[in-house]
């Protein structure tokens, strides 16, 4: 039995937010210490055939760990010490905020999901920019998701994002404008193109780049034409796709279905997969693949879906500290039942 397995029912047992922070806190407790590095030696895949490039940068494993994890940018180097090729901190907002009221977190164990209405809370960008500055930040990269502030007007939303940027621009690799989360209200307003093209091309007038941007899985073709005319036309470096969704399958099982919020796992995995294909027909920008994924097969399919890269974050609730490197492991499997040298060759595969 897994060590996971003995810790997961004592953890499912406590409020899924008190388990997350019960969690960050141990694992922010050994960060830098000798237990890192046991933790690394344990949990990193070292093979060149996981290696890939997006967006100007090169990963060491194309499995990272998805915005919402480390909100306060305070777990990049243990997580990449769990196996993971890069981490996404966030979302980081102009100001700093507390959220929603709790309870805003809930497992839906039967479903493998869970549902959130978090509210981009975190410690603001002056005080998480200044970590990142100090930090011993990892070898691998890290992104930086920025969301927009509660109070901020949906007609200054530009200013507060650049604002943002600004205060993390020097530690960041790379940058991810959130206009996504179901959480913030009027928040997806901000992906139609004008709103789009207003933010985004105050952060390239800023310098942002790599600079990339997360969609919804809720929206309709036409609006994710619309937003990849403004990636293509402000030249922007990639997609993120998908974040959580506000509709409900109807196989939902667990009670907790009912909570409002965003739903993320298993019952996203095969519409994310499909933006991800949707998009990769549509440009040629690296896309980073989000949704659903629990093992090896899932993150192929992405990858072959037209993903370079993938995150994860609810899998990770589930599964457990190992499972990046048992996805590292599955993936070159399945990269040599396939017949491919690298990650990168199967990037793409199987889009028309």
């Amino acid at each position: 039995m897994k060590g996971y397995d003995l810790c997961k029912p004592l953890l499912f047992a406590l409020p899924a937010e008190t388990a997350h922070r019960a969690t960050h806190r141990l694992l922010r407790t050994v960060q830098g210490t000798t237990i890192e590095d046991r933790l690394r030696d344990r949990y990193v895949v070292d093979d060149d055939r996981l290696e890939t490039e997006a967006f100007g940068l090169t990963f060491d494993s194309p499995v990272g760990v998805a915005a919402g994890f480390d909100k306060n940018a305070e777990l990049p180097s243990i997580l990449t010490a769990l196996g993971f090729g890069h981490v996404e901190v966030g979302g980081v907002t102009a100001e700093r905020q507390s959220g929603n009221p709790r309870p805003r977190l809930f497992r839906l164990p039967e479903d493998g999901a869970l549902i959130n209405r978090m509210g981009f809370n975190n410690e603001g960008a002056d005080r998480i920019g200044a970590r990142l500055d100090e930090a011993a930040l990892p070898e691998a990269p890290v992104g930086v998701n920025i969301g927009k502030s509660k109070t901020t007007p949906l007609d200054e939303a530009a200013d507060d994002y650049r604002y943002t940027y600004e205060r993390v621009a020097d530690a960041g690799d790379y940058f991810v404008v959130n206009v996504s989360s179901p959480n913030t209200p009027g928040l997806r307003d901000l992906q139609h193109r004008e709103s789009l093209e207003r933010i985004l091309g105050g952060l390239v007038d800023a310098g942002a780049e790599p600079l990339l941007v997360k969609l919804s899985p809720d929206l309709a073709a036409p609006a994710i034409d619309e937003a990849l005319a403004v990636v293509d036309d402000l030249d922007l470096s990639g997609v993120i796709a998908t974040n959580t969704t506000v509709e409900r399958p109807p196989d939902l099982r667990h009670p907790n279905r009912a909570e409002r919020g965003g739903l993320s796992g298993k019952p996203i995995e095969e519409r994310a997969t499909g933006t991800i294909r949707f998009i990769a027909e549509r440009t040629d920008v690296p896309i980073v693949g989000v949704g659903g994924i629990t093992d090896a097969r899932g993150a192929y399919r992405k990858i072959r879906a037209g993903a370079s890269v993938v995150q994860l974050y609810t899998g990770l609730v589930y599964e457990g500290p190992g499972l990046a490197r048992d996805i590292n492991r599955g993936l070159l499997e399945l990269l040599e039942r396939d017949g491919f040298d690298s990650v990168a060759e199967a990037v793409g595969v199987d889009v028309e």
